[in-house]
């Protein structure tokens, strides 16, 4: 694998081939990026809504109404082989932490109960200072955009194309969705499939600030 040639082929595709889909197994390992991306303490605090066919990725272009000035991005959400939308959870209940711990316990992730209540206490403690704080969303939220990173290299790697969106208009989807009963805010689109030969943005040189601007030493 040669990861600088990927991270400098990789780049945010403007326009996609309709007629183009991901291969299943490819979507398999898609959602595993996702499902297995890092968060802070474990927590996992996110939930993805997968389009994978015209009705799901027409409910979520809801959120780029035509007459909008969103609408640009309404063709890469209806023209994507698959659309996942990327939410963060509200808060981090007592009950939905337990339910974390129930599966930790059972992939086998400690020797022992004292491990097992030792780490819990520890999570907890570090859930309470942002409750504390009053930041648990703000918080959640950096950690789906973790999970967005991992999703947006892992494509590259499989040779998918894919375009992080947040020009839409949340509300319209969670309505849609009922995100807001579930305790969930949408947070970021993902659009993913194959660039069209249009795409003009496929044509351009990668640009970045120089290793001498962005890194230290300490």
């Amino acid at each position: 694998m040669d990861l600088p040639h990927i991270l400098q082929a990789r780049y945010t595709t403007k326009a996609y081939d309709a007629t183009r889909r991901i291969p299943q197994d490819k979507v398999t390992q898609l959602m595993a990026a996702l499902r297995f991306s890092p968060s802070s303490v474990n927590a996992q605090p996110w939930h993805f809504i997968l389009a994978d066919d015209e009705a799901g990725k027409q409910r979520l272009a809801k959120a780029t109404p035509v007459e909008s000035p969103l609408a640009y991005n309404r063709e890469k959400i209806i023209d994507a082989s698959h659309v996942v939308l990327l939410c963060a959870k509200n808060e981090l209940t007592d009950s939905y932490l337990h339910s974390v711990l129930e599966q930790e316990e059972k992939d086998g992730r400690y020797q022992d109960a004292a491990a097992r209540d030792g780490f819990a206490a520890a999570r907890a403690g570090y859930v309470q200072q942002h409750k504390t704080a009053g930041d648990v969303a703000h918080w959640n939220q950096k950690q789906v955009y973790l999970a967005q990173g991992f999703l947006l290299l892992s494509a590259a790697m499989l040779g998918i194309d894919a375009t992080p969106i947040e020009g839409f208009e949340p509300e319209v989807l969670s309505h849609e969705f009922g995100l807001k009963e579930k305790g969930l805010t949408p947070l970021v689109i993902v659009s993913l499939g194959y660039h069209a030969e249009r795409d003009n943005n496929a044509k351009r040189p990668k640009s970045r600030l120089g290793e001498d601007v962005l890194f230290s030493k300490a």
